[in-house]
């Protein structure tokens, strides 16, 4: 993997500015779970943590027309001195997706793209099942995640397909959540979780 071009701090000074605190507690958690998921695989954990921080650089400039989400992604990266394979990573998490028209025919075919897509994804249903609970994730397991994830209008708004894609990396559903629950219990404190 490449070098990356900043720090953390850097990065996170690119989204703070107009991130409003949900949004902020996404990127956390996809920086958490990207960061664990590289540990437990052999891959370069800054640079996946990093992946998961930025993954959505743009969204503050974009979601108030989700149909242009990723469009000045790739500026803003650019600009901050990404390359283009860390550009194109970061965009794939938007392929096949409806709702994103210039994305929607692409499909994701390297491992940190299934990596970043599944994990991105299943912050929401950790985070929906957390405060379902109380908050409470320290003592959160993976069947009890499992079960929510098979109830579809649990958190319904959340991707099962693109989640399941952990797969792709050689990692079974539970496995995957194990990893996921692990990688945001270890900042709980900082997205409002205990």
């Amino acid at each position: 993997m490449s070098s990356l071009p900043m720090t953390r701090e850097q990065a996170l000074e690119l989204i703070k500015h107009n991130s409003e605190e949900n949004d902020m507690n996404h990127y956390l958690e996809s920086e958490a779970v990207m960061k664990e998921l590289a540990g437990k695989l052999g891959e370069d954990e800054e640079y996946w943590a990093m992946l998961g921080l930025l993954h959505d650089v743009d969204w503050s400039l974009t979601k108030e027309k989700v149909e242009t989400h990723l469009t000045k992604a790739s500026e803003i990266l650019k600009g901050a001195g990404f390359d283009n394979d860390f550009i194109e990573t970061v965009l794939s998490h938007g392929y096949g997706f409806e709702e994103i028209p210039h994305m929607k025919d692409k499909k994701r075919t390297e491992k940190v793209q299934h990596a970043l897509a599944a994990s991105e994804t299943v912050t929401g249903l950790i985070h929906a099942y957390a405060l379902m609970r109380g908050k409470k994730i320290n003592d959160m397991e993976a069947k009890g995640l499992m079960k929510k994830f098979k109830d579809k209008a649990f958190a319904a708004k959340v991707d099962r397909e693109i989640i399941r894609e952990c797969e792709n990396l050689g990692l079974s559903l539970n496995e995957f959540f194990e990893i996921a629950i692990e990688g945001i219990r270890n900042i709980k404190g900082d997205v409002g979780l205990e």
